[in-house]
């Protein structure tokens, strides 16, 4: 891709000290990890939690306020506002990425390069082109990592995941899965507004291609409305939901995208409900299938309908024996008075050391995680093509191998990232 550089214009511009792939270091039973953390608060500080029994190193956060906080729980970790330099002074482990989507891909593929394991919060990346170069590098070097969709790593999608592939609901073609909306269809207006002191607002635009002027709900929290720097409900929300049925039906790229209600695309801001079809072609014993996504005021017409018991956000799937409904925390198998005496398989799935510990243990003994580039990758790029199709207005035909992506004349340039100078994967 045009976006990418050389490895030696990588070293030339960044000076960080390339380490060969594979070439991470092996680790004694009860010798702790040093680790970099980049981000801080909010989503990113039950991150840092999650890893804390291990030793952080340093800290970086392009708020002052949010790196003082934490820097007193950690005295000993050294301060950073930008991570390049975090990672080009430090020896590290491995790095815990908890940034804006926008600055996801430039941080990790930033640890990769340099030999570090790396935890990613979810979605992996902003864009389709980010999100396919930091999944093939994590392959290329042989590094271990994790993408944090936490949820995984419960039990209730574990007993799901039996239940389905132990064909309880028979054949499942059709997938509805949903959220209420959270982010989306807001305005920045017109007015100006002056960047706070704690903020360095350069870095915490990191890649953006164009500058854009500070607005409050840039930081820290509502960056997610807006299309520079992420990708709404879907990007978010997708991974944790979606996740359960690409891991249950073993589905992972969609050759259809369809959009089948939502408002008008805005150049700006993502929106605040929306209605998607992902349609996957028949792999294995698994048949064609159509997986629904509604954000926002929009829910399966099975509630409407009196099919379905009062529930929150979930995933229903629907087989040719029954129903099957899930959240985070419960599934029931539907009708239920037909599956009064169905006897459930047993546990095969281990259980998880926990999603941080999976990772940390994966790194320690030279074994895998669940949520790794590899299948994080695929499902990241299925909620970012769910808002191409919106922004386009069009049905997308998708060719994963070839990354080709037609059906309207700007999904192609959708999908790929730009950067301002200064800034590579």
């Amino acid at each position: 891709m045009s976006t990418q550089i050389t490895r030696r214009r990588f070293v030339q511009q960044s000076a960080f000290t390339l380490l060969a792939a594979g070439s991470a270091r092996t680790y004694a039973a009860n010798e702790k990890l040093d680790i970099g953390i980049v981000g801080v608060a909010n989503r990113a500080k039950a991150n840092l939690n999650g890893v804390a029994g291990e030793n952080i190193v340093a800290l970086c956060d392009v708020d002052s306020n949010f790196l003082a906080r934490e820097a007193g729980r950690f005295p000993r970790a050294h301060q950073y506002a930008d991570f390049r330099r975090m990672i080009g002074r430090e020896k590290l482990d491995a790095l815990v990425v908890s940034t804006p989507d926008h600055t996801h891909a430039v941080a990790t593929t930033a640890g990769l390069h340099n030999g570090l394991h790396v935890y990613c919060e979810k979605p992996l990346t902003r864009t389709v082109s980010e999100c396919r170069a930091v999944t093939e590098l994590a392959r290329r070097n042989k590094l271990v990592t994790q993408m944090g969709t936490q949820i995984h790593a419960e039990d209730n999608y574990r007993r799901v995941v039996e239940l389905l592939r132990a064909g309880a609901i028979g054949t499942v073609k059709e997938v509805h899965v949903w959220v209420g909306g959270n982010f989306g269809g807001g305005s920045r207006g017109t007015g100006k507004h002056r960047v706070p002191a704690n903020l360095n607002y350069n870095l915490w635009l990191g890649p953006t291609r164009y500058h854009i002027p500070y607005h409050p709900t840039h930081h820290p929290f509502k960056w997610r409305q807006w299309w520079n720097f992420a990708g709404g409900t879907l990007a978010d929300m997708g991974c944790h939901h979606i996740d359960l049925s690409h891991w249950a039906l073993g589905l992972r790229h969609p050759n259809r995208i369809e959009v089948v209600k939502g408002p008008k695309p805005d150049a700006e801001a993502t929106p605040y409900s929306l209605v998607v079809d992902f349609h996957y072609k028949a792999h294995g014993k698994q048949p064609a299938t159509k997986l629904r996504w509604y954000h926002g005021n929009h829910r399966p017409p099975h509630f409407a309908n009196g099919l379905l018991p009062e529930w929150g956000n979930g995933s229903l799937f629907v087989g040719s024996k029954g129903m099957l409904l899930a959240d985070y925390g419960k599934h029931v198998l539907l009708p239920e008075k037909e599956f009064k005496d169905y006897e459930r398989p047993k546990p095969s799935i281990p259980r998880s050391l926990g999603h941080h510990r999976e990772w940390i243990h994966a790194i320690k003994t030279g074994g895998t995680t669940t949520c790794h580039f590899d299948y994080a990758g695929p499902l990241t790029e299925v909620v970012l093509l769910g808002n191409i199709a919106h922004r386009t207005g069009a049905p997308l035909e998708w060719e994963h191998v070839k990354m080709k992506l037609t059906g309207h004349p700007k999904a192609a340039e959708l999908m790929r990232h730009l950067y301002r100078a200064g800034w590579h994967l």
